[in-house]
């Protein structure tokens, strides 16, 4: 091709974008954690999902992070409307995912494999957008918190698993379809919410399922233009769970002032706000002064979606990583051929299988909650995985994006949103030292999770010299009750790794368990990304983690 006088140079070196693929049929890891944890059937029904995320749902992720939520306090007319007015390209993801049985499936078709079948749905939808994920999460988390209050439930959990989204600003009895947001955070509290002051009284009497007045500040409110939220607030001195609409049963609008939507690091097409109740209508769920016990059937699926979220972070970081980086030439080698990049390639894929192979476990884990020892390992190993894959994944998304280079920092590369959304999860219900306290307490009070946790740990005894010696260690470790709480870290970190390489031994690809344990459980393990043994298989590896996709096409020149 003939330069004009007006060009300085040719492009190229240049990768093509990762686009128009099946986000679900080409990823082989997905594909056989699902079908090793008996979600098969649902195969199908995901693959449509994942065509839908490769192709138009990728615009659409880019469209909603461009083109942030906007408040609209008042209308035209200068009437208090408390609007949140979000780019079509959002509804157009809502919309997607509840049609697909997102924030339903378990709850209206309860076989095995159901709750797999969604977290691999929530785990391509992240792919797609992670900020309207967090709706459709506390939409789905839901469901155990209303059933506390039967009367509450028969009226508005047929709407909430309804296959139908309606993102208007009208009353919720006007929907066939709902979305529910939480508003739980206040100033002076944080994760501690027994610091709330926000205040109930009833509007005539007391009770279950009664109309009660909220009054008080939340910090955060989660999806302001949800149909309505779980809010804790005190009735007298204990804290009570609440379900309040942003429309009356009148018709009217309820009291819910928005002060203001934060201004986030990331998470950016899902608005978050500061609100006020101001006399607000609300119905008890269950009895005054449960709200704690009520609201954390909520939170223990709303974490195990954190688990999800970052394990589909870490997944599509390393995935872009690898297919950048085949598409590059640096100092006269293609990338892939670069022994040291093999090496950091093939870690960050080792990594993200690991964290899935666990959060479909717990899923697996959910689909089976009448097993006590399944529910047991759910009460336990979700606070492990919480922990320890929302923190790998703020590294990981580092590491993926100084593979891409100084393309990746730039919002026009996936890269820099996969950064900026990865310290949400870590943060969001309750931060890695809330998750080491929770779960100390509950391998105190409760010996069977101990005993579940344990289980799963044996099960991979006599499958790795090295994974037998590291347990026969943790387990004298653990026995020393001296100090425990300040050394809760260490025992969650080598609680996770443990739980990671005995889920690989067991049911993963023996390649990638014997690289996984040989990695992380030697006494030359590093926490930094390419520090992979020499004789591992990285080819293997990084062929694994992109497989089934076009090869780069060649450079294109201008």
């Amino acid at each position: 091709m003939t330069a004009s006088s007006q060009d300085t140079h040719h492009v190229f070196n240049q990768p093509a974008a990762l686009e128009h693929f099946n986000a679900y049929d080409t990823n082989i890891i997905l594909r056989n954690w699902v079908r090793q944890f008996e979600g098969a059937w649902a195969e199908s029904q995901l693959s449509a999902f994942g065509h839908h995320v490769g192709h138009t749902l990728q615009e659409a992720g880019f469209l909603a992070n461009k083109h942030p939520p906007e408040f609209q306090p008042h209308d035209r007319f200068g009437y208090r409307i408390d609007q949140v007015d979000y780019h079509p390209a959002y509804h157009q993801l809502m919309r997607h995912a509840i049609e697909a049985g997102h924030t339903s499936l378990p709850w209206t078709m309860p076989r095995p494999g159901a709750h797999v079948a969604r977290a691999a749905m929530a785990f391509l939808h992240t792919q797609a957008d992670p900020g309207s994920g967090c709706p459709l999460t506390m939409t789905f988390a839901s469901v155990p918190a209303i059933k506390h209050q039967p009367d509450i439930a028969e009226q508005w959990l047929p709407k909430i698993t309804a296959t139908q989204y309606d993102g208007s600003n009208r009353p919720y009895f006007e929907k066939q379809g709902v979305t529910i947001g939480m508003a739980m955070t206040e100033k002076q509290g944080g994760s501690d919410v027994r610091a709330n002051t926000t205040l109930a009284t009833p509007v005539h009497a007391a009770g279950a399922g009664k109309n009660y007045r909220l009054t008080g500040h939340k910090w955060f409110c989660s999806a302001p233009m949800c149909d309505a939220f779980l809010v804790l607030a005190k009735t007298g001195e204990q804290l009570s769970c609440f379900l309040v609409p942003r429309w009356r049963e009148d018709g009217s609008k309820n009291p819910i002032h928005i002060q203001r939507l934060k201004n986030k690091l990331g998470n950016r097409s899902n608005a978050s706000a500061e609100i006020e109740f101001r006399a607000a209508h609300g119905w008890l769920l269950g009895e005054e002064g449960r709200g704690i016990r009520t609201i954390i059937d909520m939170v223990a699926l709303t974490r195990y979606d954190c688990m999800i979220g970052s394990s589909a972070l870490m997944a599509q970081a390393a995935r872009e990583a690898i297919w950048h980086t085949s598409g590059r030439n640096v100092f006269g080698k293609n990338l892939h051929d670069q022994p040291l990049m093999r090496n950091v390639l093939a870690d960050l894929a080792l990594e993200a299988e690991a964290a899935l192979a666990i959060t479909l476990r717990i899923a697996h884990a959910l689909d089976q909650q009448e097993n006590p020892k399944e529910a047991a390992l759910v009460r336990c190993a979700t606070a492990i995985g919480k922990y320890w894959i929302c923190k790998r994944a703020i590294q990981h998304s580092a590491e993926a994006m100084e593979c891409i280079g100084g393309v990746g920092y730039v919002d026009e590369n996936v890269a820099s949103r996969l950064y900026r959304e990865a310290p949400v999860n870590s943060i969001w219900e309750g931060s890695g030292n809330v998750q080491c306290l929770d779960l100390l307490r509950v391998l105190q009070r409760e010996p069977e999770t101990f005993d579940a946790l344990f289980s799963e740990f044996e099960s991979a005894k006599g499958l790795h010299p090295l994974f037998d010696q590291q347990l026969t260690r943790f387990k004298q470790e653990f026995a020393d009750q001296h100090q425990i709480e300040f050394r809760a870290r260490s025992i969650m970190e080598h609680l996770a790794l443990l739980w990671q390489s005995a889920t690989l031994l067991v049911y993963g690809d023996p390649q990638i368990a014997q690289a996984f344990v040989r990695a992380r459980l030697s006494e030359r393990s590093s926490y930094q990304f390419g520090t992979l043994p020499a004789d591992i298989d990285t080819q293997y590896i990084i062929e694994r983690a992109l497989p089934n996709l076009p090869q780069q096409p060649p450079a294109r020149h201008r």
